[in-house]
């Protein structure tokens, strides 16, 4: 069974930035996918009194704090959506309007009640997500297994996906007589393997469709390097899992997969602080708070690196971009680099949550500029 996600899309992610309403609450709750939900729901409980105290605390009346009750309890009512959990559930509540997503990633609690929602956490469940499918292909058999952080790999069933080479175009065997047009030995034999290949590729379209979770292929020359030239999915891995996986348990493949998955994105990592070097030479790298956020409102920032952690409190000038710092969130004071995360993604920039230590100068925040100052 595929793990019950909701990763949000671009589109969907420039609404909720651009969405602005008092008495925005954004609530976080890890959650098991193994559970029958009863936790998640009382640990829910807690969290909507947490945002109930903070309403009342920033003068929300008595009919706001109906509004935000009434909705939020709809999601208490819904068996069926708390048996069918991710890792985490992140949710969204305004006036006549509530939004969730199930999201791969662990992340801790967190209400926040603001003006608008706090989307910094979910941001980081689009940088990596940790969610993989691994295609096991082999001449012989064929099979695709869904990878999600801690939990055990689960088979997927693919309409119309062939068994093995043969199957797929209707041969005993692929060790027999030539093909049309006379096309023998291996030679032939690999143009039955690019049919199959094809054929496999076709399968899983419906599958992967919209979707851009990293596809790792496990299988061995000459069919690993056929499917990749038939491939048409974009999001293919040039790492794979070598060997050939008909001797390997799904429970090896998946750590596998994992090792695969870590490799590809600390090198993502390792590729952006290299960028960042080489850009900062050329002027076109800022960490400065301030700088970051004036770059951000006037849409020079082309990639941010921000601390899925850090906050720091103040406002950014709508215009100008000019920061005025806090001691501390509240009223119209708010976390700037979410604010900078936000302006940045909704210019087009490529805005990645991750750790501090992952952030060149090991500050808030990276900007990697698109031109020149």
């Amino acid at each position: 069974m595929i793990l019950p996600t909701d990763i949000p899309t671009r589109a969907e992610i420039d609404r909720l930035l651009d969405y602005r309403a008092p008495w925005s609450v954004s609530i976080y709750l890890p959650t098991d996918p193994a559970s029958n939900g009863d936790p998640e729901r009382i640990e829910l409980k807690t969290l909507v009194a947490q945002a109930s105290s903070q309403l009342r605390q920033a003068g929300a009346g008595a009919r706001v704090l109906r509004q935000f009750e009434d909705e939020i309890s709809y999601l208490d009512y819904d068996e069926g959506f708390w048996r069918h959990q991710a890792r985490s559930l992140a949710t969204f509540v305004a006036p006549e309007r509530l939004i969730t997503f199930r999201l791969p990633n662990r992340l801790l609690s967190r209400v926040v009640v603001s003006d608008r929602f706090y989307l910094r956490p979910l941001l980081r469940s689009l940088t990596f997500p940790h969610v993989a499918f691994v295609l096991a292909l082999a001449q012989g058999s064929v099979r695709v297994v869904e990878v999600t952080p801690e939990l055990d790999p689960a088979p997927i069933n693919v309409d119309d996906l062939p068994s093995d080479v043969a199957g797929a175009v209707g041969k005993s065997s692929i060790a027999d007589r030539a093909p049309s047009r006379r096309i023998q030995g291996s030679e032939g034999q690999k143009v039955r393997m690019r049919q199959y290949a094809r054929q496999v590729d076709r399968a899983l379209r419906p599958l992967l469709n919209g979707l851009e979770v990293p596809l790792i292929l496990a299988a061995t020359d000459p069919i690993d390097s056929i499917y990749r030239s038939v491939n048409t999915y974009p999001h293919l891995l040039a790492q794979g899992i070598s060997g050939n996986p008909e001797t390997v348990s799904d429970g090896e493949l998946a750590t596998r997969a994992r090792t695969v998955l870590d490799d590809f994105y600390a090198a993502q990592l390792r590729d952006l602080q290299q960028l960042y070097g080489q850009r900062s030479a050329e002027g076109r790298a800022l960490s400065d708070v301030a700088e970051v956020a004036r770059a951000a409102t006037f849409g020079a920032v082309g990639t941010l690196l921000v601390d899925i952690d850090a906050a720091v409190p103040g406002s950014v000038d709508d215009q100008t971009g000019a920061v005025t710092f806090a001691r501390a969130a509240s009223g119209d004071v708010q976390d700037v680099t979410d604010e900078i995360a936000r302006r940045a993604w909704l210019s087009g920039a490529r805005v990645l949550a991750v750790r501090r230590g992952d952030i060149p100068g090991r500050g808030a925040l990276a900007a990697i500029l698109r031109y020149a100052r």
